[in-house]
């Protein structure tokens, strides 16, 4: 099994080289990766399982991929000669772990698949959190702010993914909401922190916006 782990590490590390986005590269996944072996361990999960899932949870991210499946997760999985059942559980993380909307229903079922959805999303909010929205925002070519604008409430995945608006409409419609979206007592513990530093600073900078000192 931990043959199996460091020739994903290589993989993933290869593929990522691709993606020019600088909030989905290798030191993503390695943050990722270490918050969901913490909280697995808390939270009595399949290591195994939750570690390959995380590693390859952006392998087939839809927002760089054509395809909304877990293409390439499921060759390398069949490359390595993982049992079908242990795939199978591996690939319904990979195909679901993403935000794909508020009005979207989570179909994360397992215990694993909780884990490394909330470890993803713990590396979407805090300090970590501010620097890839704003960094993503620069990548898409979408303004830091945009008074005029308001953000979306209730969208679709297919609303989702139109980028529109502002990085700070993505606090509103999204990272403000995965506090109370986390699955395990250990996510949500995390969680706080987090978000207070996120509320935070969208005080700072809504009193900057205003011209106040």
């Amino acid at each position: 099994m931990q043959d199996a782990i460091e020739r994903t590490k290589e993989y993933v590390r290869r593929n990522m080289e691709e993606y020019k986005d600088a909030t989905h590269d290798w030191f993503h996944i390695e943050r990722v990766w270490n918050t969901a072996k913490l909280i697995a361990k808390e939270e009595g999960a399949d290591l195994f399982v939750v570690e390959m899932a995380t590693l390859l949870h952006d392998i087939d991210d839809f927002k760089f991929n054509s395809h909304e499946t877990a293409v390439k997760s499921a060759a390398w999985l069949q490359s390595l000669g993982v049992d079908s059942g242990t795939a199978e559980k591996i690939i319904h993380i990979v195909e679901n772990i993403s935000f794909k909307g508020s009005a979207e229903q989570n179909k994360i079922q397992t215990l694993e698949g909780k884990v490394v959805q909330d470890a993803d999303r713990l590396d979407a909010i805090g300090a970590f959190g501010i620097a890839r929205a704003f960094t993503y925002a620069g990548y898409k070519n979408i303004p830091i702010f945009n008074p005029s604008v308001e953000a979306r409430e209730n969208m679709s995945f297919e609303q989702y993914k139109r980028t529109e608006g502002s990085a700070i409409n993505h606090f509103h419609e999204k990272l403000l909401l995965l506090k109370d979206r986390m699955n395990t007592k250990t996510g949500r513990l995390m969680a706080e922190e987090r978000h207070n530093f996120m509320e935070s600073y969208l005080r700072q900078f809504f009193k900057e916006a205003k011209g106040e000192s």
